[in-house]
């Protein structure tokens, strides 16, 4: 039989004299361990221990405790509205499962007799809305929960209360009938004759004392301590009640102007207008002079001044160059990632003693200095500043709070912005996988399945018929490992491409003579197409040129790479060029210039891309597996220089430039 009324209304009807008294979750949670504790550490009697929770999950977070209680009584009923495997049983203590309907589902009991001590807390949860709740929403509720009731060590009151419970344990399991009236026999639980008394909160805020002299406590110094510990919870709770109660105006505010500027921050995911929109609504809710917000970077020298709230009779700052590094306040808000706030500039000593600063404070006229960093995962995205001009205006703390919120915010919402401005280059990047994708397929179709299908062809031709004439066999010898060098080439660009992109090639920077590293590329350029005529080739290379400090095995590699493309795409009638200077930044540029076929103006920003082909990967006429300006670009890059190109257009030549740095 469901019982609705609330054990702590049945307890105030049969005392009147009682006076509920509110308890935040903490508060209870103390007072319920300690109570516990009293049993546990108490003599060897049988305490009656009986406790009421609201939901099974909160009853499993003690169960340990109980079944240790249990072991000191056999008197020990736990009463649980059950959620999954939480019933009616008899084992190390009476578990008692009640319907959700049941009034007690919104109460927490705790009722302890024992022969010298007596003490009880019964509380009925006070459902308190929390406005404008967000993800965060369920440990929010969890921290203000708060509870209205009783707490005692009168043993009149823990007597009645024990009496109530006992007859919603009997209600709910019958069969404990016998074992519940032992225990009305044991521990005196009859009806409490009608008489004057003490009001019970006047006992609850203080023992009592004539019980305790006459009662043969086992551990006087136990007792002491149990009420000791109780006192401070109850005073470190009702500290926390008057704090939180003067909180709460300032609190309201504070999330409404958070939300608010949180709101009109999320409408724009353009930076300039989060910082626009900050600015003014910071500045208007905080009656402030001026209010700046910046974007700035821990390294940078100055910033320009692009927005700004401006009150009445202050003067603009607006285009004007804010120097950071020489200003100490703007340093050590940066360096300390937190808030430096100056109430007074007039009385303030770093400001009297740095000329820099006390120049800045009087031309602007800031009587008060506030700076806040904008932060994301402790990067330094910007500056919030407010300033009062003239008359000094302190802040309360809500408030410098509340600039402290609107700049945790900012950075996370100047975060959201500029990923979402990356998107179309995450999208430009992503359309360039799929074209990489798209070549590789083609490019091992093209450059692996056909040379493979031609040395097959050769060899099986080679061993099917060994009466072949010497020299058709040459020929079918000639070509198979022509094609097997092909392989092999791919193979090992796509290794080499492989190793640089992961950044696991081994840098051995020396210093060397850039002429003699043109002459090693020459050669080995020379040895490799003595099957064809090459265009002619000019070295003008001075010996002049300041040593370069670069990896050799690598720069011969792209000086062959960049000359052999040169010599591929230009006829022998034409010629190639390579030339070098001293640009003025302790580089040396080489440019390697051709007469041939040359780029189209729309090519010349991908020509360094995987697998680029100028003629597609499928019907070139020159060879090659499009990997070899790739390969050229992460080797250059690698010893810190750049490369690009330049062309005319089709048919008019191309130069192709790259930088080393000098010793």
């Amino acid at each position: 039989m469901i019982v609705p009324i609330s054990l702590l209304a049945e307890l105030l009807q049969a005392l009147p004299q009682l006076r509920a008294q509110i308890y935040f979750k903490s508060s209870m949670t103390a007072l319920s361990h300690a109570m516990e504790d009293l049993v546990l550490a108490g003599s060897d009697d049988e305490p009656l221990v009986i406790a009421s929770f609201q939901r099974e999950r909160f009853y499993r977070q003690e169960a340990h405790r109980y079944q240790r209680i249990a072991s000191r009584s056999s008197q020990v009923y736990v009463l649980a509205a059950p959620e999954t495997d939480f019933k009616n049983a008899s084992e190390s203590h009476e578990t008692v499962a009640f319907a959700p309907e049941d009034g007690l589902s919104k109460e927490w009991h705790l009722v302890v007799l024992g022969q010298y001590y007596s003490t009880c807390l019964i509380c009925q949860e006070k459902i308190v809305p929390i406005d404008n709740q967000d993800d965060r929403g369920p440990l929010l509720m969890d921290q203000a929960r708060r509870f209205e009731g009783i707490w005692t060590f009168d043993r009149e009151v823990s007597s009645k209360a024990a009496a109530l419970l006992l007859d919603r344990i009997v209600n709910y399991r019958p069969e404990l009938a016998e074992k519940i009236e032992r225990a009305r026999t044991t521990y005196k639980l009859v009806k409490t004759p009608k008489k004057t008394r003490k009001s019970a909160t006047a006992k609850a805020a203080k023992p009592d004392i004539s019980t305790a002299k006459n009662s043969k406590i086992p551990n006087p110094k136990l007792s002491d301590a149990f009420t000791e510990r109780l006192v401070t919870y109850l005073q470190a709770g009702q500290h926390k009640l008057l704090k939180a109660y003067a909180a709460i105006a300032a609190q309201e505010r504070k999330e409404r102007l958070v939300n608010l500027i949180t709101t009109a921050m999320r409408q724009s995911l353009n930076p300039q207008e989060i910082v626009e929109v900050a600015v003014q609504e910071l500045g208007t809710a905080l009656s402030a002079s001026r209010c700046l917000i910046y974007r700035c970077k821990t390294a940078d020298v100055a910033v320009k001044i692009d927005r700004e709230f401006l009150a009445p009779g202050a003067s603009s700052m607006l285009d004007q160059t804010w120097l950071l590094q020489e200003n100490q306040i703007w340093n050590d808000a940066v360096a300390r990632q937190e808030r430096v706030y100056i109430q007074d500039t007039a009385q303030h000593p770093l400001i009297a003693n740095t000329k820099f600063l006390k120049k800045t404070v009087k031309k602007w006229q800031i009587a008060s200095w506030l700076m806040v960093p904008v932060l994301y995962q402790g990067r330094v995205l910007g500056m919030v500043e407010m300033h009062q001009c003239r008359s000094v205006l302190p802040w309360e703390e809500d408030e410098i709070a509340l600039v402290e919120a609107i700049a945790t915010q900012l950075g996370a919402a100047l975060i959201q912005a500029e990923t979402y401005a990356h998107l179309e280059d995450l999208n430009q990047q992503l359309e360039a996988l799929d074209r990489t994708r798209s070549n590789l397929i083609a490019i091992t179709g093209h450059e692996l399945r056909t040379p493979l299908s031609t040395i097959q062809v050769c060899l099986e031709s080679l061993n099917s018929e060994p009466d072949m004439p010497p020299e058709l066999r040459q020929i079918m010898l000639e070509t198979a490992l022509g094609d097997a060098d092909r392989m092999r080439k791919l193979v090992q660009d796509f290794l080499t491409l492989s190793h640089l992109e992961s950044g696991r090639v081994q840098w051995n920077v020396e210093s060397l003579t850039l002429q003699e590293c043109v002459d090693l590329a020459l050669s080995s350029v020379r040895s490799r197409t003595v099957d064809r005529q090459l265009p002619e080739i000019i070295a003008e290379v001075s010996a002049e040129l300041p040593l370069v400090q670069a990896d050799g095995e690598w720069l011969v590699e792209v000086l062959s790479k960049l000359l052999d493309n040169a010599c591929k795409f230009t006829t022998p009638q034409g010629s190639v060029t390579v030339r070098a200077k001293c640009n003025g930044s302790r580089m040396v540029e080489v440019l390697v210039a051709d007469t041939g076929r040359g780029i189209e103006a729309n090519s010349l920003k991908v020509v360094f891309d995987r697998f680029y082909q100028e003629e597609g990967a499928l019907r070139r006429s020159a060879g090659g597996t499009g990997l070899g300006l790739a390969i050229c670009k992460q080797i250059v890059a690698g010893w810190g220089g750049k490369i690009w190109v330049d062309s005319a257009g089709k048919d008019r030549g191309s130069e192709f430039h790259f930088t080393i740095p000098t010793v």
